[in-house]
């Protein structure tokens, strides 16, 4: 993707997307399973519903803790703006009115296997991003440039990690044994 004179300000987006052989319900039971998250991430640390939830719904909340070597730590609230099972799971970074990043997954099941999609969008509410920006503002674009290409490096490996988990354990029922 060219991000070349991207501005925060503009939300720019990213994309990634693999191909799974597994149903679409496996696939789904790993991307709505935020606990499951940092596994699958070297920057997401660990995620806890909120509000007493145990499970996704509309306007759930949870709780992300992140480590980043140049950014340090921080935590985040998010809030999951839509939802729809098997299909969508997308949830907005702090204020969902004026979020600091959107998230979304979304899954297109077809010929016996999943389309797995991840998606960005940056801003256009605060973060440490704009941050960053803030003190280098003749900087900015190059600021958002790295970061869009570090989120996409991290959401490849995201989504090869839910591939090879969801890949496993439908080949281990596939083969009669219990998926671990």
């Amino acid at each position: 993707m060219d991000w070349t004179g991207a501005r925060y300000a503009d939300k720019p987006t990213i994309e990634v997307q693999t191909w799974i052989c597994a149903p679409a319900q496996t696939v789904w039971d790993l991307v709505s399973d935020i606990e499951a998250m940092p596994g699958t991430s070297e920057e997401l640390q660990s995620v806890r519903w909120l509000d007493d939830r145990t499970a996704p719904c509309l306007g759930a909340r949870f709780e992300g803790h992140n480590r980043h070597q140049a950014l340090g730590e921080w935590t985040t609230v998010s809030h999951v703006v839509e939802y729809q099972p098997l299909r969508v799971f997308a949830w907005a970074v702090q204020d969902p009115d004026n979020p600091s990043a959107v998230w979304r997954f979304s899954l297109e099941p077809k010929d016996e296997g999943t389309l797995l999609r991840q998606w960005l969008q940056l801003g256009p509410g605060p973060s440490g991003l704009s941050y960053a920006i803030d003190q280098m503002p003749d900087k900015e674009q190059k600021i958002v440039f790295v970061r869009l290409r570090e989120f996409e490096a991290a959401m490849q490996t995201t989504v090869k990690a839910i591939k090879e988990l969801a890949e496993g354990e439908t080949a281990a029922e596939g083969s009669g044994k219990a998926s671990e």
